[in-house]
């Protein structure tokens, strides 16, 4: 799954990247969720495979505080590309005159920035929560094949009370507030495009985000399963946690570039022209 998102993501980018018509908001929003998405699955791979392959599950405390951090903001920022895409579709369907003034280069540089930084600087207090306030632990087996939040703050024998409104307070500052304007964006797309007279116009302005929908509801959905069955599963076995979170964190990078050069045209054009000039030269 792993060597199969990698080449695809890195596929994707590189087409992007040669095709000057892609230099578009749509593809561009594309191609960081493609590096999000490299980055996010190589911030666990190596150490689950260490752990499955080599037996070696040991992880000095700060490493895992540092893994923690990265899976985090990057599952932040990918939530954040996912809402700015939602975003360009609204403006696309719903106010197509305006676009190109509305979504320049500096707008999507500033968007780029601005993820990040939301995503790295809400999740850095969890590392000093952590750090600053559990001093004793019950044990030091994480329960899962890699460091996620609320896996080490359950391992602590302190009061971790305050670790979990801060958390939830993340989940939902981000990732709820996110999956709110994305539904409302969605809710006023359908709205304009089932005003439109011609069944062509419809079908047409409906094609161009069906791959987004695709990729949003499978990020969401398999976060917030995981998430809740993580904090209010207790009659789950273990296994099914961590083979849940597992997926949450495989799947989405895996078939985001299959569902996109799939569902679009344009991408299926400059992957046939990559592989056509291989096999000219």
């Amino acid at each position: 799954m792993y060597i199969i998102s990698l080449l695809g993501n890195s596929l994707l980018m590189a087409i992007i990247k040669s095709e000057r018509s892609l230099h578009e908001p749509m593809y561009l929003f594309l191609a960081m969720l493609g590096a999000t998405d490299i980055a996010l699955s190589t911030c666990i791979l190596p150490k689950m495979l260490g752990i499955f392959w080599f037996h070696m599950p040991q992880i000095y405390f700060d490493a895992c505080l540092l893994q923690m951090w990265l899976i985090h903001t990057f599952q932040c920022i990918e939530s954040g590309i996912l809402l700015a895409m939602a975003m360009d579709r609204y403006v696309a369907i719903c106010d197509p005159l305006r676009h190109a003034t509305i979504f320049t280069h500096q707008l999507l540089t500033h968007i780029g920035v601005g993820v990040t930084l939301r995503a790295a600087l809400l999740v850095a207090p969890c590392l000093v929560l952590i750090k600053c306030r559990l001093k004793y632990y019950w044990t030091t087996m994480v329960s899962h094949s890699y460091c996620e939040h609320m896996a080490i703050v359950k391992l602590a024998a302190d009061d971790i009370r305050v670790n979990k409104i801060y958390g939830l307070f993340v989940a939902f500052s981000i990732l709820g507030i996110d999956i709110i304007f994305i539904t409302l964006s969605y809710i006023r797309i359908f709205i304009t495009v089932f005003s439109l007279p011609q069944k062509e116009a419809r079908l047409k302005a409906f094609n161009t985000c069906i791959a987004h929908i695709c990729v949003f509801l499978e990020f969401y959905l398999l976060a917030f399963f995981s998430f809740f069955t993580h904090r209010f599963g207790f009659h789950i076995p273990s296994y099914i946690h961590i083979l849940l979170s597992n997926l949450y964190l495989l799947v989405p990078p895996l078939l985001n570039p299959i569902v996109y050069g799939i569902k679009t045209k344009q991408i299926r054009v400059g992957l046939s022209k990559i592989f056509h000039h291989k096999d000219t030269s």
